[in-house]
């Protein structure tokens, strides 16, 4: 039965930079307890995805009703549709000992950033803007102008990186994952974490 509490893992970065391919990546190589938090979102279902798998798709209106609620740890608009993280099941997963995987917009990892600032975050970076372009043309989904202002964004959220833990740059998806796989590992090493999990054997103990 798993006691310890599970880390909050943010990874985020430009659309188009590989983050939901990098995070299957990671999972499907995974030895530790990850649970994914799908978010939820207005924006149109791409071919492939399913609801209540790869995100929560709702109506604008359903969203905003569930922000005057306050179930989300995070929302974002972006690029016109609302992204955000359900708030129930991050923290009761947590406490479970599981590790809670967000990938989620450079905004949602700034309002996450608040209200759990133990989390973990990673930002992952494209290697240059003009791979990210050719990523985003790719793709097939968006107009020419719904790229440009993608890579626009991109410009901006790449200044933020200084708010995050770590930097992974994706120029091959193995090698990223490699790298966050190791940084999680490396996490539940810290000094902090340790120490209080020992601490509460002295206590036992001593009880």
């Amino acid at each position: 039965m798993v006691s310890d509490k599970g880390l909050l893992i943010v990874l985020s970065g430009p659309s188009g930079v590989g983050k939901g391919t990098v995070r299957k990546a990671v999972f499907d190589h995974q030895e530790t307890n990850f649970k994914y938090s799908i978010s939820m979102t207005t924006r149109q279902k791409r071919e492939g995805e399913r609801d209540g798998i790869d995100y929560f798709f709702k109506s604008h209106e359903e969203f905003e009703a569930l922000i005057a609620q306050d179930k989300f740890i995070e929302y974002a608009e972006y690029v016109g549709n609302y992204y955000g993280t359900p708030v129930d099941y991050v923290k009761d997963t947590i406490a479970d000992g599981h590790d809670v995987f967000l990938e989620i917009e450079v905004e949602g990892a700034k309002q996450v950033r608040e209200k759990f600032p133990d989390a973990l975050f990673i930002f992952l970076a494209p290697p240059t803007l003009a791979q990210l372009e050719e990523r985003l043309i790719g793709r097939g989904t968006d107009s020419q102008e719904v790229i440009n202002h993608r890579i626009k964004e991109a410009k901006r959220e790449l200044s933020l990186m200084n708010l995050y833990d770590y930097v992974v740059i994706n120029d091959d998806v193995d090698t990223a994952r490699q790298k966050i796989q190791c940084i999680v590992e490396a996490s539940h090493l810290e000094r902090s974490r340790v120490e209080n999990k020992l601490r509460k054997l002295l206590l036992e103990a001593n009880n």
